[in-house]
């Protein structure tokens, strides 16, 4: 791959930055800028670009040369708010049991790794997070508690997995008053069970 390709590629990953709620998809950036800048630069050598790519040998060399497992991005995410947003399961599994702090928030949305693997449904990293004490109860910016985030994207496998342990999720409103079964669309009737 050229070196122009990665840098394109890079800049596509690194677009979650600027977006908005940072979400689990990059998006397609215009014309690529000719140089990287040095947040972009820590970005792509730190560990949160193998965090992100599921590159759990980048990751673990990171650790063994005794990286902080807990450092965090210039937005306040850490490797585990990548790992966990982006479905890699063991990423986020070596980061636990290297004592990587599982209710952090970023600065900005006060997002948790739990926030971030709701929303984007991967219900196998919240049973993991949720095993390692991640408190489902923690609200970002918004007010939203984890079970907001599920409900957002209709991931009714991850309401189902918040509900049973937290079943008081069901009426925590958020800033803007609304409940988790407000997010949800009406006809999607097997999703509004789980949360009535």
């Amino acid at each position: 791959m050229s070196t122009s390709s990665k840098h394109r590629q890079f800049h596509q990953r690194h677009d979650v930055f600027d977006c908005e709620d940072h979400g689990c998809c990059s998006h397609a950036t215009g014309t690529p800028s000719v140089f990287q800048t040095l947040h972009e630069l820590d970005f792509s050598r730190g560990i949160w670009s193998a965090a992100m790519d599921g590159d759990i040998k980048k990751v673990a060399d990171y650790l063994n040369k005794g990286g902080d497992v807990n450092t965090q991005d210039n937005s306040g995410y850490t490797a585990l708010h990548y790992a966990s947003r982006n479905g890699h399961l063991a990423v986020c599994e070596l980061l636990l049991t290297s004592g990587a702090s599982v209710n952090v928030q970023t600065r900005a949305g006060a997002a948790t790794p739990l926030h971030r693997a709701a929303y984007c449904g991967h219900q196998d990293i919240l049973q993991l997070l949720m095993k390692y004490g991640a408190r489902e109860d923690m609200v970002d910016s918004d007010g939203k508690t984890a079970l907001h985030k599920a409900a957002e994207n209709g991931h009714s496998g991850c309401m189902a997995l918040l509900v049973e342990k937290n079943p008081s999720l069901k009426s925590v409103a958020d800033v803007r008053n609304k409940l988790p079964r407000n997010y949800v669309a009406n006809e999607r009737t097997d999703l509004l069970q789980v949360l009535s």
